[in-house]
């Protein structure tokens, strides 16, 4: 099957107006074609990064292609928790609603040293980040029912391991092994929401997007790694507006309703890994999250049922 025949079924023509995304990561590759896909399709698109530059870039190069004035460039910074929980507290008084939320953000090659939150910066940018934006917006998702959460996977989570005493140990694995362990964590804490969520109107799922052509490994201080699988990906990888159709597909296509949980791949069901079926496992994955993310009282809906 070709690359481009594998897309077929991810074709839809749901309209989004009135609607409100948010998707991060979005300032260049996979990311950036997914919110030109939902601004061409009326949503208001909500961008973020910790770049000004490259969010005011990414916001014109949105609006010159979708013909949607509508994009809103946000700062948030995820190897800061606090900047995270900002950036919420402003979407939350800001915005009329939110129906879908895609965590799109994804990194390799960053430096192996702790953030001032103590996790790990490849763990917190690939996961703990993403956990605490979708725990705490979960409140402002369901208030806006029927809404949609889509995490951004890879192929890599079959190599990730589970290992709470050195998942945030500076030197302990290499920046892939980081992460394979952050991509692994984020399709577990998948199916364990969606077990604690059922029956809000929150629907949340996991997804491979596979290789795309983008420039992934550009944080590499290794010129030569740089070089050489930054030109692979560019020989070898997917379309990169192919790519993003697969995201969006989950994220408004109607026949996805009750699929919540689930991992996809190419916009169809796809095998993530036999852990996703070790109930004290994924339970155990949310509950340490909550916990080195520091989910507060306040913040805790699970302890304030809704």
């Amino acid at each position: 099957m070709s690359v481009r025949d594998d897309f077929t079924d991810c074709a839809t023509d749901v309209r989004l107006d009135g609607k409100v995304a948010l998707v991060t990561g979005a300032t260049s590759g996979t990311g950036l074609e997914i919110a030109k896909n939902l601004a061409r399709r009326g949503a208001r698109v909500i961008i973020a990064s910790r770049n000004p530059a490259r969010l005011a870039d990414a916001r014109n190069t949105i609006i010159q292609s979708s013909g949607n004035q509508n994009v809103e460039a946000r700062q948030m910074d995820f190897e800061s928790l606090s900047s995270i929980r900002s950036f919420v507290d402003t979407t939350v008084s800001s915005e009329p609603r939110l129906d879908i939320l895609i965590n799109n953000i994804g990194a390799i090659g960053l430096e192996d040293k702790l953030t001032q939150d103590n996790l790990h910066v490849m763990m917190q940018v690939n996961y703990f980040g993403s956990f605490l934006l979708t725990y705490l917006l979960f409140p402002f998702l369901r208030a806006s029912a029927p809404s949609r959460v889509v995490n951004v996977s890879s192929l890599g989570l079959i190599l990730g391991s589970i290992d709470f005493e050195n998942w945030n140990k500076v030197g302990q694995y290499s920046s892939f092994g980081y992460y394979c362990n952050a991509k692994l964590a984020s399709v577990l804490s998948t199916v364990e929401m969606e077990k604690r969520i059922r029956g809000s109107g929150v629907s949340v799922y996991s997804m491979d997007p596979g290789l795309g052509k983008s420039e992934f490994f550009r944080n590499y201080d290794n010129q030569l790694i740089q070089t050489v699988f930054n030109a692979a990906l560019k020989k070898f990888g997917r379309p990169l507006p192919r790519v993003a159709t697969m995201a969006v597909f989950l994220a408004v296509d109607p026949k996805f309703e009750g699929e919540s949980g689930k991992h996809f791949r190419d916009c169809h069901e796809f095998y993530s890994t036999w852990l996703s079926n070790d109930t004290v496992l994924t339970r155990d994955v949310w509950d340490v999250s909550k916990r080195l993310v520091r989910v507060s009282p306040e913040e805790d809906w699970e302890f304030n049922r809704y």
